[in-house]
């Protein structure tokens, strides 16, 4: 794939592990970079942005082909993998560094977010208003290198077990269905 081609995505939804863990099933997407946007400390690290001191939240960056999977699968992918409606918490991740928010990078791409945003919210998949933060993407941190693939080092660790590779079986089993799943990765 040429890289000149293609385009980047930041968001949270909660610990990275999880969100890494499943983008890295899909079609089209080439990476996946665990890390730490939306704080105003330089060069956090876990220990800090998980005080809830910094003001990051955990954050994945997709770098994908736009012509194998477009924004608006991406973005139905981000609201699927985690609870859009839960202020500053996902399941027993409790702060902000676990907020749901998009970072953009231009004003098209902020137009594309709340078009996302709104065509989830409407789909009535969850009750309430969502909570979802549409920012400006400033700075992205990458997390240390132990973050980087945490679940597929380390998918006996006790929270692996119990909520990430939950969610990697619910995740194939709806995007498998859907034909979205790289048959490398799968």
């Amino acid at each position: 794939m040429d890289r000149e081609k293609l385009e980047y995505i930041t968001f949270g939804g909660g610990c990275f592990w999880c969100v890494e863990s499943c983008f890295h099933l899909l079609k089209g997407v080439e990476s996946v970079i665990s890390g730490y946007s939306g704080g105003y400390t330089e060069n956090p690290t876990y220990e800090e942005v998980c005080s809830g001191k910094t003001g990051h939240a955990e954050v994945v960056q997709l770098a994908y082909d736009p012509t194998v999977i477009s924004y608006e699968q991406i973005m139905d992918v981000f609201y699927f993998l985690h609870d859009p409606t839960t202020l500053n918490r996902q399941g027993n991740d409790i702060g902000t560094q676990y907020r749901s928010v998009v970072y953009y990078q231009d004003d098209a791409e902020k137009q594309r977010a709340e078009a996302a945003l709104k065509k989830s919210e409407d789909s009535g998949k969850y009750e309430g208003k969502y909570v979802t933060e549409i920012s400006k993407l400033e700075k992205f941190y990458p997390a240390e290198k132990y973050h980087q693939g945490y679940y597929e080092q380390n998918p006996t660790q006790p929270y692996c077990s119990a909520v990430v590779g939950p969610k990697i079986a619910k995740f194939r089993k709806h995007y498998g269905a859907l034909g979205m799943l790289s048959t490398e990765n799968a």
